[in-house]
């Protein structure tokens, strides 16, 4: 991947971030790629703050259109760290919000208001009265007034300087849902019923998130000097290809930016990934071919012209943008046998390595025999619904397998799932003859506290805890099923997850100290962990950042440089075919077994709480994927399986 090489500094006109050469036509918005979110985010914080300062050093204001949602946060935690640790100062900004839920108070937990607040205005100097929000708790019949003066208000500023923009699935921008029009104004608008699923775990459910919003149009976006969209993850990749490179049109109201002069789309490599730059970089240009690159360029043939990788011919290459490829380490029938091989070393049904047998075109050493194997699961459910036929394969051939489930999982819990539970203990003490009344005096507490709860309200302790406990049974149930005793399953509860609330802590000392301990008591030879950090909530990203920084935190012990660590993915995305270091082939009986272990997570059953977006139950979502990586593997030419599961090796 091609990354970051050098900013420079802000001038009229120019932009501050990536200068890297830019080799593709199908662009049709400056588009910059950074490593990673935080880097970007980083980036785009400093042209503010220059903006800023540049503008206090004249005595004039700067106006910033702002946004809301995961994207900015750590744009917002920047300017915050400017603030406090080298005096930038916001005493001449004025800000202007896209958008607001419709009704909303301004202190209920999925509010704008305190979102902003609690990111970047309660730890800034900007003076209360030149911050503009909008107000979820108008009138109806006053809104269209409101609308009008929020207008006039970015008018009578000056307009705005900068604007920053996330983009929705839908394509949207602000809560302009598809159909908007270009020269629309802030208005109230009627969300999509995607843009209201995508916003459901925030509301504990689709049902309480409100139907409509108050935002800015798409004409006021447009009207900015200066607009910064930002996307992260791979989950934003597909709609970022059709905002950047596609047609302009109403059903996606992003493209609209296509139209302005100084618009800048700031993306991490995971956004980017389905950008023909990134993608099939071998259609724009020139490439520098390794290995890696080769055969996701081959699979991709494989894939355009419908053939097994062993019948391509140079013709295909040729025509298909790859007679470079061809002229460098052709023919083609040599450079199908080298990632037909590499592709067929993937393939092994002894994740801990097979004894007594050469391993040198395997994924796994042979020895040590049996491993350590230590299985991090960010939520209670991941190993089973990821990598449980490898997790029931690494068992049944005697190794030491050891799972750690990083947070409770309490908040996913319906409320009926407690009331159901603390009913049976308090059915169970009276069956026995036993005291009740401690018993029910909890049920009925417990049943007060939900029949007045506000949605997204946040769970009392003790239902909490109950929430937990739920979790952790269903994850006792799944490991002992998969033959992990009880004594190899370590709970580690990090604290950064223990708020109650979808937004979470950062990540903290204590949360990796945690990890470290578990690493240097396991000592193990495998590490499985989840890289699908397409976990709309962060937890996945969050527990994976914390085992790594536990990582190097080891790197000295003695144990480390026997450690193999395989990432799995498999409840939110799955890797490409090209990505994939080691495929674990399961039957169509392994396939049940491993169906039956998801089963046991009775409370994510049916409806998980938070879905994301996709509406299929988990079960049915990690089926699909390892039938579709094994139905892959065969279409290339490989052997057919039921079903495979797919991990990608991360090099310490």
């Amino acid at each position: 991947m091609m990354q970051k090489e050098k900013a420079e500094t802000l001038e009229s006109g120019n932009n501050f971030y990536d200068k890297r050469e830019q080799v593709t036509y199908q662009e049709r918005i400056p588009t910059y790629i950074y490593e990673e979110a935080d880097q970007a985010s980083r980036e785009v914080a400093a042209e503010i703050a220059e903006l800023i300062r540049t503008r206090n050093e004249q005595g004039k204001s700067t106006v910033l259109g702002l946004a809301t949602g995961s994207t900015p946060t750590n744009v917002y935690e920047e300017l915050v760290r400017l603030h406090r640790e080298e005096g930038l100062s916001f005493a001449n900004v004025i800000t202007f919000n896209l958008d607001e839920y419709y009704p909303m108070q301004p202190d209920s937990l999925q509010s704008y208001v305190r979102f902003m607040n609690e990111h970047l205005f309660d730890h800034i100097d900007i003076p209360e009265d030149q911050v503009h929000i909008p107000d979820g708790t108008v009138e109806e019949e006053n809104i269209a007034e409101y609308c009008k003066q929020y207008e006039e208000k970015i008018v009578k500023a000056g307009g705005l300087d900068i604007q920053l923009l996330g983009i929705g699935r839908t394509g949207h921008i602000g809560f302009n849902e598809p159909g908007s029009r270009p020269d629309s104004r802030t208005r109230l608008i009627t969300l999509d019923k995607i843009t209201r699923r995508d916003a459901a775990s925030d509301f504990f459910g689709e049902e309480h998130v409100p139907r409509r919003a108050i935002t800015m149009g798409i004409g006021t976006i447009m009207n900015a000097d200066k607009i910064v969209m930002m996307a992260w993850g791979e989950g934003k990749a597909p709609i970022i290809r059709e905002a950047v490179e596609g047609p302009i049109k109403e059903q996606v109201p992003a493209t609209y930016l296509q139209e302005h002069d100084n618009t800048a789309v700031i993306l991490d490599e995971a956004a980017a990934a389905e950008l023909t730059r990134e993608k099939t970089p071998w259609v724009v240009g020139d490439c520098d071919w390794d290995d890696k690159l080769i055969r996701r360029a081959v699979v991709w043939l494989c894939q355009k012209v419908d053939k097994p990788i062993l019948k391509l011919t140079d013709e295909d290459y040729n025509e298909h943008g790859m007679g470079e490829l061809i002229t460098q380490y052709g023919p083609a029938y040599n450079i199908n046998l080298k990632v037909f091989n590499e592709l067929q070393h993937t393939i092994t049904g002894w994740p801990g390595g097979k004894p007594n047998a050469d391993d040198t075109n395997r994924p796994e050493r042979e020895t040590p025999f049996p491993k350590r194997a230590l299985i991090f699961s960010p939520h209670p459910d991941d190993d089973v619904i990821s990598m449980g036929g490898t997790l029931i394969r690494l068992a049944e051939h005697g190794h030491e397998v050891h799972v750690a489930y990083q947070v409770s999982g309490n908040i996913a819990v319906f409320d009926d799932d407690v009331v159901r539970f603390a009913d049976f203990v308090s059915d169970y003490q009276g069956l026995f003859g036993m005291n009740q009344a401690p018993a029910e005096s909890m049920l009925e507490e417990i049943q007060e506290f939900i029949k007045n709860k506000e949605p997204g309200q946040v769970d009392s302790e003790e239902i909490q805890q109950i929430k937990g406990l739920i979790r952790r049974g269903e994850a006792k149930a799944a490991a002992r099923y998969c033959g992990v005793p009880e004594d190899k399953l370590h709970f580690l509860d990090m604290p950064f997850y223990e708020t109650g609330r979808v937004k979470k802590k950062p990540l903290s000392r204590e949360d990796v100290d945690i990890v470290v301990e578990l690493l240097r008591q396991v000592k193990p030879h495998q590490i499985y962990a989840a890289g699908d950090l397409s976990d709309p909530h962060g937890t996945h990203r969050v527990c994976l950042k914390a085992i790594f920084n536990a990582l190097q935190e080891c790197q000295d012990d003695a144990w480390i440089d026997d450690c193999y660590v395989w990432l799995y993915r498999g409840a939110w995305q799955e890797w490409d075919v090209n990505d994939i270091e080691m495929a674990v082939p399961l039957s169509p009986q392994e396939l049940a077994k491993k169906r039956k272990a998801i089963f046991k997570h009775q409370s994510q059953k049916d409806r998980p709480l938070f879905p994301g977006a996709d509406d299929r139950e988990f079960w049915q979502r990690s089926e699909a994927r390892n039938r579709n990586t094994a139905k892959l593997y065969d279409q290339l030419g490989l052997a057919e399986y039921e079903a495979i599961e797919a991990f990608v090796r991360y090099k310490l």
